[in-house]
């Protein structure tokens, strides 16, 4: 899995938000290490569950990542993210406050078209050479 099947798994944790991520994709909050990234924290199972899935069209069982916490940590720093060691609550509610505040439209705020697609997943496309996920520009990192 690549830094940008990470991002992607990232803008759709910010767009479903914490608790609907979790809850779609069968994980649950898990403690200790956190993803930090432009000043938010992620879970770090289902963020790398989820990137697993647009790496590989599969995603990865919630326990898959929960049980070698080191081995998902290297991966995430091997790819340039930072990543919290796991703390006391004191020092996760300081992460928390000094994040930036984000707008936010709530379900009431958009159109029916728009609460539409946001309900519904979108497939990834999908090589048809290597039967991997096509990144964001539609051309296979493998194959070409």
């Amino acid at each position: 899995m690549t830094r940008q099947h990470l991002l992607q798994a990232i803008a759709e944790y910010d767009v479903r938000g914490a608790e609907q991520f979790l809850e779609v994709y069968g994980f649950s909050p898990s403690p200790g290490y956190a993803l930090l990234h432009e000043g938010r924290s992620y879970d770090v199972a289902a963020i790398l569950g989820v990137a697993h899935r647009f790496a590989t069209g599969r995603l990865a069982p919630p326990d898959e990542f929960s049980s070698d916490r080191h081995g998902a940590v290297a991966i995430l720093r091997k790819r340039g993210f930072e990543v919290s060691e796991p703390a006391s609550a004191s020092r996760l509610a300081s992460v928390r406050a000094t994040r930036a505040p984000r707008a936010t439209r709530t379900s009431a705020t958009r159109t029916p078209v728009a609460r539409a697609a946001a309900a519904r997943e979108i497939a990834p496309a999908i090589c048809p050479t290597c039967s991997m996920t096509l990144p964001a520009t539609g051309i296979c990192d493998d194959c070409g």
